[in-house]
């Protein structure tokens, strides 16, 4: 038995009281005793069964200099594979015009000549200004190597000629269900894969021309980069095929994940309703696997995921109301289509969560939920909705009587890329989103993620924009709506405890308590008493997972 004492620390335990202590002991990875250093020192005493003195007993005592300590973060909705993908690709998220976009690619580009592909991630529809992004666009630069830009959030993929060329995406090219391919007058292609038509021509495309090495490499990003950044547990909210295969992979190579996850497996609207039930089958069938393999501890497939709509920026989230051009969106996912097929996923003890951003579409997510109810088959699973970014006052009620889940991402509302999204609005709707106080306030369960790579994976930047409403990528801006922003303690449990709950996970993570897994955070600024300007200047110290360091800053 080995037992390692912290003390002289600020350590926040995420209980529901909120409450401090001030040492904690890991004994054997996990965690044995919370409380001062008297009571933390008698605890393992107790539990030693021994007279001996500590060091002779195996106990060592680390002093953490005041230190802030929480539970390690769970970042409960993240795109591992994607999002550890990206960070090899051109980032253009802070791009300022369409030329500052285009000298990136091409220095990209003349920086390795030979890859068959230019590859991009986290553009913003501002950059174009009121212009609609076109194949052409790109053409002026790069006529002769495909293009493929991934939109920032994830529900666009921006091509140029010689891409749609090798997609073999003409004229005659059908739009997928819940997808649309821009197209000129004459019906020609002209750039922009808008929702489940970028998924499934160049997404899939893509996925093609990669190898599974090449999954790893990406899962290996995704958490290393996590871990650096605090991280020690995830849901991953858009599993396919070769995802699952690459966890388990890296799995059977290395005998554990460097920290657990969870995971809901995508399902698109398939060519039938046949189809789509098959597609439970195939989940349940694929989280048996998993859960009767030595995958197990590190690996579990928790549901299903369904895009009901795409995002406000692109007018491609269903709203109550045309946006301000008159337009409006179609869900991807009508009610008609989704409700026996969620009643078939919550039979089957599935998680159903649920990608909803307009205000139509959280209503009908709802409405699915209620029928699940009504059926007669949801169970205390915890069904969520993720995003949330436009809703009404009835939703938010509607949540809390039926217990859901608000998965919300504050990143998702940083200043610096609201412009887009207040304008296509244009009425008292851009001044209403990201209500997180009227969840709050209603009882509604919250959980806090990134939605990496869609946004910054880091969760410091993440708690700064809800503490205050403001940006962390430039923080000269003027909040949105400060009003809404959580209280520190508030916003912690959500990133901590809250991603075990809405994960499925609190036996063993999301808080500093006897009896769970050692996985925690160590800081050099204390949230709950820092001006939160220091969260963008601090970063992690150290992160524990299962009571090993497997970061620490230099």
């Amino acid at each position: 038995m080995s037992t390692t004492i912290y003390h002289h620390a600020t350590v926040f335990t995420s209980e529901r009281d909120h409450r401090t202590a001030e040492a904690f002991a890991v004994t054997d990875g996990v965690f044995s005793a919370v409380g001062t250093p008297a009571e933390v020192r008698a605890a393992v005493g107790a539990q030693q069964g021994s007279s001996q003195k500590a060091e002779d007993a195996g106990i060592a005592e680390v002093d953490l200099g005041g230190a802030f300590v929480a539970p390690g973060i769970i970042d409960s909705h993240t795109h591992l594979t994607t999002f550890g993908e990206s960070i090899g690709k051109v980032q253009l998220r802070d791009c300022n015009d369409l030329d500052d976009l285009r000298g990136r690619l091409v220095a990209a580009h003349r920086a390795d000549p030979g890859a068959p592909r230019v590859l991009g991630a986290g553009w913003l529809f501002d950059t174009v200004g009121e212009e609609h992004p076109t194949a052409a666009m790109l053409d002026e630069v790069l006529p002769d190597v495909p293009v493929y830009l991934d939109a920032n959030d994830l529900h666009s993929v921006w091509v140029n000629s010689a891409a749609l060329a090798e997609l073999g995406i003409d004229a005659h090219s059908p739009d997928p269900v819940g997808g649309e391919i821009a197209r000129d007058a004459d019906g020609e292609a002209t750039g922009m894969l808008y929702e489940t038509a970028g998924r499934q021509y160049a997404g899939d495309f893509l996925e093609k021309a990669s190898t599974p090495d090449d999954h790893v490499r990406h899962l290996e990003n995704a958490f290393r980069a996590y871990v650096e950044s605090g991280v020690t547990g995830a849901t991953d909210m858009a599993l396919n095929e070769a995802d699952v295969a690459a966890i388990r992979s890296l799995i059977a190579r290395d005998g554990r994940l460097p920290f657990p996850i969870t995971g809901h497996v995508i399902l698109e609207p398939g060519s039938s309703p046949e189809q789509d039930l098959a597609g439970i089958e195939n989940i349940v069938a694929l989280r048996e696997s998993v859960g009767e393999s030595d995958d197990a501890p590190w690996f579990r497939i928790a549901g299903v995921k369904f895009i009901m709509d795409g995002v406000i920026d692109a007018r491609t989230a269903t709203m109550r109301e045309p946006y301000a051009n008159g337009a409006n969106c179609k869900p991807i996912w009508s009610a008609e289509r989704i409700r026996p097929v969620a009643a078939a996923a919550d039979a089957a003890g599935l998680q159903i969560a649920m990608h909803a951003i307009g205000d139509r579409t959280s209503e009908m997510a709802l409405e699915v939920l209620e029928h699940c109810a009504a059926e007669g088959t949801q169970s205390p699973r915890r069904h969520r909705i993720e995003h949330l970014e436009s809703v009404t006052d009835t939703t938010v009620e509607r949540m809390a009587a039926i217990g859901a889940t608000a998965s919300m991402q504050p990143v998702h509302c940083d200043p610096a890329i609201m412009d887009n999204w207040m304008a296509v609005l244009g009425d008292e709707r851009q001044e209403q989103g990201f209500p997180w106080q009227k969840f709050r306030e209603a009882g509604v369960p919250m959980t806090l993620g990134s939605d990496a790579p869609t946004a910054p994976h880091e969760p410091l930047p993440n708690l700064y924009i809800a503490l205050t409403g403001g940006s962390s990528l430039d923080p000269s801006l003027p909040p949105y709506h400060p009003e809404r922003a959580f209280a520190p303690d508030e916003a912690l449990t959500a990133l901590t405890a809250g991603g075990a709950y809405a994960g499925e996970m609190e036996e063993t993570s999301g808080r500093i308590r006897p009896g769970l897994h050692a996985n925690f955070i160590v800081l050099d600024v204390d949230p709950l008493e820092a001006d939160p300007a220091e969260l963008l200047e601090n970063p992690v110290h150290s992160t524990f997972v299962l009571g090993e360091e497997l970061y620490r800053a230099r």
